[in-house]
């Protein structure tokens, strides 16, 4: 096994513990590092050693083999690992995309259905892939129907913009520049389908067999960095924009984008009786993926999921 920070069951519970924790370039993980600047994990006796890494096949090749112990990253994909193997449970959910993705489209597409017989392009390693297919079934559109072209988000969003495709999922500053091209403009965003493209943050399962304190306290950590940042806006847009290296107009027109879970809304999230909670959120994507033969066996969501740790960490 690779070498971590943490001495797996020999810390006593008030030592502090250190975690490798990991993200990609995403506004939605941007509190992490309030976390970290303002003291927040240090107050739950965690030192939490931050790590950018952009490309998905590396990130979850560390979480399951242990090199990192934390991984930021959206939902549906996690389902994916965690079927493939990596021993992990979520803690709580990040943030979800309530407008920052979307489908944009030629004038001659005015609906999902149009979508039909025309080219899109999109990356289907990516959770854009989720978002589509839940958008074509919406409409009754099967995906054979359509012509995907596989491509980054980013550079479907290009290819919109300089006509070589009919259609693409892609992000912003995508879909505000899809009116660079005459009569393009954004088909639907996330904020049509609500938790669909959504983060959560995941940890090691044998971290938290070791240490059960790290869970709430990361929870915890994380409660405290969304209601400052909810309280401090500029500040806080300004810390996250320095710490994943983009500028500060980039990191708001992110923001402006997505909608971040603090205490309430995670435990709300986590609710089974609520309308289209975490558990219902995961089924379905689970479903999708069971479908493209993408995993082989159903969820057991209750071993990936659970609401200990956002009841806990609200008490």
């Amino acid at each position: 096994m690779a070498t971590i920070f943490l001495a797996l069951g020999a810390a006593p519970a008030w030592s502090t513990v250190q975690l490798k924790v990991a993200h990609a370039t995403w506004v939605g993980y941007g509190p992490l590092y309030i976390a970290k600047e303002k003291g927040f994990f240090a107050k739950q006796d965690l030192d939490v050693h931050l790590l950018i890494i952009e490309d998905e096949s590396q990130y979850a090749a560390a979480m399951a083999s242990g090199n990192i112990e934390g991984l930021g990253n959206v939902l549906d994909r996690e389902i994916i690992h965690f079927a493939k193997g990596s021993p992990e449970t979520v803690l709580f959910a990040m943030d979800e995309s309530s407008g920052g993705d979307g489908i944009v489209a030629s004038a001659d597409i005015q609906t999902l259905a149009d979508l039909e017989g025309k080219s899109v392009g999109l990356d289907k390693s990516s959770t854009s892939y989720f978002f589509f297919l839940t958008a074509l079934q919406k409409a009754g559109v099967p995906e054979d129907a359509v012509n995907i072209l596989e491509m980054g988000a980013s550079d479907a969003g290009a290819a919109f913009v300089a006509g070589r495709l009919d259609a693409a999922v892609t992000w912003e500053p995508w879909l505000a520049n899809a009116g660079q091209r005459t009569g393009g403009h954004v088909l639907v965003s996330s904020k049509d389908f609500p938790k669909t493209i959504l983060e959560v943050f995941v940890l090691r399962k044998e971290v938290l067999d070791a240490h059960p304190e790290v869970g709430v306290g990361f929870t915890k950590a994380w409660n405290e960095a969304v209601a400052w940042l909810e309280n401090n806006p500029q500040e806080g847009i300004a810390i996250m924009a320095k710490a994943m290296g983009v500028s500060t107009k980039e990191m708001s027109d992110m923001a402006a984008g997505v909608t971040f879970f603090n205490a309430q809304a995670n435990q709300e999230f986590f609710n089974r009786t609520t309308d289209n909670n975490i558990y219902d959120v995961a089924t379905r994507a689970s479903d999708f993926w069971k479908k493209k033969k993408i995993i082989t066996e159903p969820l057991q969501i209750n071993q990936l999921i659970t609401s200990d740790f956002v009841t806990k960490a609200a008490e």
